[in-house]
């Protein structure tokens, strides 16, 4: 086959559609987390052109959410149309979020905002009104997810349970060593103080060299209390990892510290790295903030 005949690149699609305050923009926000490309009110009739968009792109857009929803008022009627357009193409899925009616009332009325379709009337015409017009897409929709038991931060858990990408990790780590005397990261959520051991600075020996180095690193690990310290640490953040994911923190940054950044601080993070790393949902990533400085 010449390269000009060769078939599209395509990724994803998905259509995340469903009731005004059911928590379409928190499913968005939780997509747009898990590397979806994120598209939000975009009007039916600009799905096909979405559509063709992907494949030009040739694999740069592998998976694209779009938000329709009834914010294009009379435009949303052709829905239900342009997904079987687009279903006859290629597959797609479409995500409808759904709630009673007596926790979409208490939604609205918590914002102090009118329902997109109540014109004069009251938030519940508004809501009946939406419900007739979705009912079409809701019979046709792939996943349907009932957030009226739901807070946000479960919302968004289900949404990675559903759409993240097979073996993804569902939390970023940062183990960043870093020196006391350059103050502390600002962006740190746990830290680790490491200058109860002793300090390989004053080993003439060592002095020139990093926790990068194994002398150093076989030093610093044999200190009395090195090996204790890194077990009980290990295992205290096992379920600070789980509570993280659970609650949908998807990044944290732990900081290990000593006087410079230099020796102790660089070796227990390198160690920590190597026992975080095959934490179920964790990707983990080790920096030096200080490393190389004087």
């Amino acid at each position: 086959m010449a390269e000009d005949d060769q078939a599209p690149v395509v990724g994803e699609m998905l259509i995340v559609t469903g009731m005004s305050g059911a928590g379409r923009s928190t499913a968005a926000n939780a997509l747009e987390d898990l590397g979806w490309y994120v598209v939000d009110n975009l009007p039916p009739q600009m799905l096909k052109p979405l559509l063709d968009l992907t494949e030009l792109a040739a694999g740069n857009l592998p998976r694209v959410a779009v938000v329709v929803d009834v914010r294009g008022r009379g435009l949303f009627s052709e829905l239900p149309e342009a997904m079987r357009a687009l279903r006859a193409r290629r597959p797609i899925r479409v995500l409808f979020l759904d709630a009673s009616d007596t926790v979409l009332v208490r939604r609205f009325e918590a914002v102090r905002r009118p329902h997109p379709l109540q014109g004069d009337g009251t938030i519940v015409d508004g809501i009946r009104a939406e419900r007739a017009r979705l009912a079409p897409v809701r019979e046709d929709a792939d996943v349907i997810v009932d957030t009226s038991a739901m807070n946000i931060h479960q919302l968004a858990t289900r949404v990675g349970e559903l759409f993240a990408e097979q073996g993804a990790a569902r939390h970023t780590l940062t183990i960043m060593s870093f020196g006391f005397k350059y103050g502390l990261p600002p962006d740190a959520d746990v830290v680790a103080d490491m200058r109860f051991l002793p300090n390989p600075y004053w080993n003439e020996d060592l002095r020139s060299l990093t926790g990068e180095d194994d002398a150093v690193r076989e030093v610093v690990l044999a200190a009395p209390g090195a090996r204790e310290f890194i077990d009980s640490y290990s295992a205290a953040l096992a379920p600070v990892l789980e509570g993280y994911q659970r609650e949908n923190k998807r990044h944290s940054v732990i900081a290990v510290g000593c006087t410079g950044g230099k020796h102790r601080s660089v070796a227990t993070a390198r160690e920590l790295a190597a026992r975080l790393s095959g934490t179920p949902g964790v990707a983990v990533r080790l920096t030096h903030r200080d490393l190389g400085r004087e």
